[in-house]
C-alpha cells in the first residue's frame, strides 16, 4: 500500500487522466447493476428496491411465453447480423485503399470527406434520410423518377427498413472506424514491403501477404468486441426510423424495453429490466464464444 501511494504521487499526472473515465464507469456501469435486482421483483416505487417483494423468474417467464418475444428476437438478431456483416469489411477495406495513396492532399480529402459523417448527430442524420426518402420531393425518388420508376415510400414499408438502416450505419460509421487500421498499418515493419518489392510484388499480393496478417489480431479483436455488442441495435436511431407501417421489422428488444419501462400507460420497470437484463446475458454468452473461438484458431482474444 506504501508503495502504491508512492506511485501515485509520483505519476499523480497518470491517476488523474485515469480518475474521471474510472469514475465514469463505477458510476453508470457498477452502481446500476444494483437495480438490476428488480427484474426478479414485484417492484413498487412507494416501497423501493429494498422492500419490493421477490417473484423469481416470473418477469423472464412472461416475456419467454409474450406473442412479442419471438418477433422482438428475430428482428433484433437480423438488424445486428446484417450490420455485423455489412459494416466489418468496409473499414479496412478502405484503410487498406488509403495506405498506398501516394498523394496526400487526395488522401486527406478523402480521410475528411469519410470521417465527417461520423459526427452528424443521428437526429440529424434521420431527418436526412427521410428527406432524400421522401416520396415526393425526396432525392432519390427524384432520380427513380427520371427512368419512370417510382414513386417508392421506403419509409412505409417493413421490407425496406433493415437496408436502410443498416447502409446508413455503413456510411457514417466506416471513415472513422477505419483509423484504428490505418494506426495498425502504420505500425507494420516497412522492411517487410521493401523486400517485397525487390521480389516483384504486386501492391495485391502485399496487402494479402503483408498488410492482412499485420492488422488481422486487431480485427479479430473488434469482431469480438461487435459480437459481445451484438443485440445492441442503436436504439436512438432505429427509435428515431420506427413509424406505424414498418413497425413488423423495426420493432426491436431496446425499443420495446423503452415503450413498456416508460412510456407505457402502466410502466412496469421490473418487466423491462427483466428484457433488459435477458438481452445482457446472451450478449455476454456471444461474447465469450467468440472469444473461445478465437483462441480455438490459434487468433488474438481478450483473455
Amino acid at each position: 500500500m506504501l508503495n502504491l501511494w508512492k506511485d501515485i504521487r509520483s505519476k499523480w499526472q497518470l491517476y488523474a487522466l485515469f480518475a474521471l473515465p474510472l469514475l465514469y464507469i463505477i458510476i453508470f456501469k457498477y452502481v446500476p447493476m444494483y437495480g438490476a435486482q428488480i427484474a426478479f421483483k414485484e417492484f413498487n416505487v412507494t416501497k423501493g428496491i429494498g422492500g419490493s417483494p421477490w417473484v423469481g423468474f416470473a418477469q423472464f417467464e412472461r416475456f419467454f411465453h409474450s406473442h412479442e418475444f419471438w418477433r422482438l428476437l428475430r428482428n433484433t438478431l437480423v438488424i445486428s447480423f446484417y450490420a455485423l456483416l455489412a459494416s466489418f469489411p468496409f473499414p479496412i477495406i478502405l484503410a487498406l485503399g488509403l495506405n498506398y495513396v501516394k498523394n496526400r492532399r487526395f488522401k486527406n480529402t478523402v480521410q475528411m470527406i469519410t470521417y465527417a459523417p461520423y459526427f452528424i448527430s443521428l437526429v440529424v442524420l434521420v431527418g436526412l434520410l427521410l428527406q432524400f426518402l421522401d416520396p415526393r420531393t425526396g432525392l432519390i425518388n427524384t432520380l427513380l423518377g427520371w427512368f419512370g420508376l417510382g414513386p417508392f415510400h421506403f419509409m412505409a414499408q417493413a421490407s425496406w427498413f433493415n437496408s436502410i438502416y443498416v447502409w446508413s450505419h455503413v456510411w457514417q460509421n466506416t471513415g472513422f472506424a477505419c483509423i484504428i487500421y490505418l494506426a495498425a498499418l502504420s505500425g507494420i515493419d516497412p522492411a517487410l514491403h521493401e523486400a517485397a518489392v525487390m521480389d516483384g510484388a504486386t501492391k495485391v499480393q502485399r496487402m494479402r501477404h503483408i498488410d492482412i496478417p499485420g492488422i488481422l489480431p486487431i480485427a479479430v479483436i473488434l469482431l469480438i468486441l461487435n459480437t459481445g455488442q451484438m443485440l445492441e441495435t442503436g436504439f436512438e436511431k432505429i427509435l428515431l426510423m420506427q413509424n406505424a407501417l414498418n413497425l413488423r421489422s423495426s420493432e426491436v428488444i431496446d425499443t420495446y424495453v423503452y415503450k413498456v419501462g416508460l412510456v407505457s400507460q402502466a410502466m412496469n420497470f421490473s418487466y423491462a429490466t427483466a428484457i433488459g437484463l435477458f438481452k445482457a446475458v446472451i450478449g455476454f454468452i456471444l461474447l465469450i464464444i467468440v472469444n473461445q473461438t478465437a483462441k480455438q484458431l490459434k487468433q488474438e482474444s481478450l483473455w
